[in-house]
């Protein structure tokens, strides 16, 4: 446990269950991470309700309001480093990120993507899963790039696929598993064990050619 917790962003667009999982970590002291600001590009969305539950600044900015992404990133960022954030975890921001804000906090940003990449990029990632027959489906944590989807992995979850399995029952299933391992990616980082280097995820000072995974 470090002396010093990692603050933390946290942006979203909706219902803001992972986020959920990291107040919970933090205010239960699993994690070492000091959640400063909730953000999202939707006023309307839940996760902010979750933030005024537990007494977390919020900030919400409109992307519609400006004329192309990066000038919205620009007003993001300016917000975000107000609190200046060690750590910026996509939580269910459905936003891609421009190459400006990516080079901006190279190296502390964090996403999640609901399969185990390389697979799957993109949206429908359930029922791509389905329609390939694959065995088994989980999800990923990766360092942010400006390949969407395709920076370094660190952690991946990997369920087993079930006869009777749909797109639902996996997406259930597969949030799950994302509520243990994004807050565990994130403490490993907070404990200053989880680290981007070369273009690379670093763990422990091993380079990861690929993530660690846990089966569930």
């Amino acid at each position: 446990m470090s002396e010093t917790k990692t603050r933390v962003a946290i942006l979203i667009s909706g219902s803001g269950t992972n986020l959920q999982a990291f107040i919970d970590r933090a205010i239960d002291g699993r994690v070492d991470l000091d959640i400063v600001v909730v953000f999202s590009n939707r006023v309307d969305a839940y996760g902010l309700e979750r933030a005024r539950k537990a007494h977390i600044p919020w900030v919400s900015i409109t992307h519609a309001d400006y004329p192309d992404r990066e000038s919205f990133d620009r007003s993001v960022a300016a917000v975000l480093d107000e609190y200046a954030p060690d750590l910026l975890i996509l939580a269910g921001f459905m936003r891609i990120l421009s190459p400006w804000f990516v080079r901006h906090y190279e190296g502390r940003v964090l996403n999640i993507h609901p399969a185990l990449l390389p697979k799957y990029p993109g949206l429908n990632t359930h029922a791509r899963a389905l329609e390939a027959g694959d065995s088994h489906h989980g999800s990923t944590v990766h360092f942010v790039t400006e390949e969407l989807d395709g920076g370094p992995r660190i952690l991946a979850g990997r369920i087993a696929i079930e006869e009777g399995d749909t797109s639902d029952s996996l997406n259930s299933r597969v949030q799950a598993v994302e509520h243990e391992i994004y807050p565990q990616a994130a403490q490993w980082f907070a404990e200053g064990r989880l680290e981007f280097r070369d273009a690379a995820a670093w763990l422990d000072g091993k380079r990861l050619d690929e993530p660690v995974t846990e089966d569930f």
